[in-house]
């Protein structure tokens, strides 16, 4: 990490931004992902108050969820879930399962869990789970506490990180097609890292 801290561009991150940026750099080995990241205000300091709160964390992958787990149980012990919980059930034939599970997922531990306790979502993989999150969310008095949103490829990628960076949601986005489960994982392990 002090390499990569010592090879970083000047930027306008925060402290708590640069950790994060540390973490996703140290990831995926490729310093351009400075330019690619973006965060909205506050996004860290409001993962971290929510992460220390108690919140749980709602991935849309089992390898997004094992990747987080040890740094959770070794921090602040929120529980993870991810969207195959919820995917076999899956009945809507409109929606992939993942999108499917996530919404329920979603569904079932914001009605648990609310203010700040509100869950962290995690997207490193589907696109089409953010989309169909963030179209529920429009209609919603409810609202995650923070939305990773690193779904990676090409196929509605771009788009569904636009339509978050257009919303009034709080975020932290890898632009392009760039991401993954790692990317994601990487990014709450950070602010979890921010918690002791």
């Amino acid at each position: 990490i002090k390499y990569i801290r010592n090879h970083l561009e000047d930027n306008a991150f925060n402290h708590l931004e640069n950790k994060v940026l540390e973490r996703l750099v140290h990831t995926s080995g490729d310093f351009k992902i400075q330019n690619l990241l973006e965060f909205s205000k506050d996004a860290c300091q409001i993962g971290i108050n929510s992460l220390k709160n108690g919140a749980p964390i709602l991935t849309d992958t089992d390898m997004a969820a094992a990747a987080i787990k040890t740094m959770a149980e070794n921090t602040t012990g929120n529980k993870i879930f991810s969207a195959s919980n919820w995917s076999e059930e899956a009945t809507d034939s409109r929606l992939t399962k993942t999108a499917y599970g996530l919404s329920e997922g979603w569904l079932e531990l914001s009605s648990k869990n609310l203010g700040t306790k509100s869950p962290i979502i995690v997207i490193g993989s589907s696109p089409t789970a953010l989309i169909n999150l963030l179209d529920i969310l429009e209609d919603s008095k409810k609202f995650p506490s923070l939305i990773i949103g690193m779904p990676v490829g090409f196929i509605g990628v771009e788009k569904s990180k636009q339509k978050l960076i257009g919303s009034n949601l709080s975020r932290i986005v890898i632009n392009s097609t760039r991401g993954g489960a790692a990317m994601a994982a990487a990014t709450v392990n950070a602010l979890l890292r921010e918690c002791i």
